[in-house]
């Protein structure tokens, strides 16, 4: 094992739950093969005493989003991680949080998108409104005036944080607005064959999968229907709601331009300030554009080859290119999502290869990560980390 030094140690944060899923012991023997040491934050303790670091890579999403609901203990991990990038600008961070929290808040992100050079190209994001009222008259009034057309979809604000996030409903007619339960996102639904594309985004490679989702629906007096969104897109999903009508059979399935996938990933990467992400995105059957219905800060990556091969190229780029002058972070604040902007990051042009445009796969396992939180290592880990810890020390002591 290389000593630990400045140069030399990731940081890393996520659940045990994406830790397993991803087999993360295999992304460690990847690290080493590259010069690497991969150390898991304990976010109960102050990261000075854990590091150094060269980088923080972290899926930090549901704790921020508990702290932007008000929970204490996780306010507490994100004011600690924060005041540990104010002090080291010289640690690389993928991702910056502030751009990291543009993604909480659905509303937002199709906002970041409404307003890229994407809307030019023949991709758009549907209409959609937020609604924080429970009075149906406003909710109505508000529907109506931001032109959201039957069916719509209604999705919780908050895309992460609980397991509630990906609780969606598809309402049909004026009365469904009744089971709309605020503070949501709704957004007009968009016909798509029962085809969903997830484009998954490491820096400047990307990788597409394609999966299951919701059937063709028209406006009428059917009641609401309630889905599970990560049910509905598992690659072997049972629902009857993926499966078309007889009707809808017959029509044909468009396929989107790989090119234009490819702009869609450059894009959002570029307008969002971030190397690792998930977009979804459905083929409107009767027009053939583009529609992203969803944004996800380090999704699963579920089928992308030689993804941890990938993951070290953009750790490495992102060093390389690491400006350590540029803020990481701002202050953390519960109304930092609408004030935030994106940070500079790297290109990995050096990365890139001949044939960047989009792949297809299928059949990949879909990614679902627990809405809870730990915020450490087991005890045995635990503990071979802080001697680890105390041996470095003794090094720097005896050093100087």
């Amino acid at each position: 094992m290389c000593e630990k030094t400045q140069g030399n140690v990731i940081g890393y944060w996520m659940s045990e739950k994406k830790r397993q899923k991803l087999n993360w012991m295999e992304f460690g023997k990847v690290c080493r093969k590259h010069g690497y040491e991969l150390v898991k934050l304990d976010l109960s303790l102050p990261l000075e005493d854990q590091g150094p670091f060269c980088l923080i890579l972290h899926k930090l999403t549901d704790i921020i989003a508990q702290g932007e609901k008000g929970d204490v203990k996780a306010q507490e991990m994100i004011r600690r991680v924060e005041e540990y990038f104010r002090g080291h600008p010289e640690v690389a961070v993928l991702d910056p949080l502030d751009n990291v929290r543009k993604l909480l808040d659905r509303s937002i992100s199709y906002s970041v998108i409404h307003n890229s050079s994407l809307e030019k190209t023949d991709v758009f994001t549907p209409t959609f409104v937020e609604l924080v009222s429970n009075d149906y008259v406003e909710n109505l009034r508000k529907l109506k005036q931001a032109g959201i057309s039957f069916p719509f979809v209604c999705k919780p604000s908050f895309a992460h944080g609980s397991s509630q996030a990906h609780q969606m409903c598809v309402m049909f007619n004026e009365a469904g607005v009744r089971d709309c339960r605020p503070p949501c996102v709704a957004q007009s639904f968009i016909n798509h064959n029962a085809v969903l594309y997830k484009i998954y985004i490491v820096g400047e490679q990307h990788y597409v999968v394609e999966r299951p989702s919701l059937k063709n629906f028209y406006p009428s007096d059917h009641p609401t229907i309630s889905f599970d969104a990560h049910q509905v897109s598992k690659p072997d999903s049972k629902s009857s709601l993926s499966i078309l009508d007889p009707e809808d059979a017959a029509l044909p399935t468009l396929k989107p331009d790989p090119d234009r996938l490819t702009l869609i990933a450059s894009t959002v990467r570029q307008a969002l300030g971030m190397s690792l992400l998930g977009v979804d995105v459905v083929v409107e059957n009767s027009t053939g554009k583009l529609a992203i219905i969803d944004i996800n800060a380090y999704p699963g990556y579920d089928g992308y080859p030689d993804f941890f091969d990938h993951l070290i190229a953009c750790i490495t780029q992102t060093l390389s290119e690491h400006d350590a002058s540029a803020p990481t972070v701002s202050s953390y604040s519960s109304q930092s999502s609408s004030s935030s902007s994106p940070n500079k990051i790297s290109s990995l042009d050096d990365f890139a290869k001949p044939n960047r445009i989009a792949h297809f796969a299928s059949g990949a396992t879909c990614d679902q990560d627990d809405s809870g939180f730990d915020t450490g290592d087991s005890s045995d880990e635990k503990k071979k980390q802080r001697e680890q810890q105390v041996a470095r020390q003794r090094v720097t002591v005896s050093r100087k």
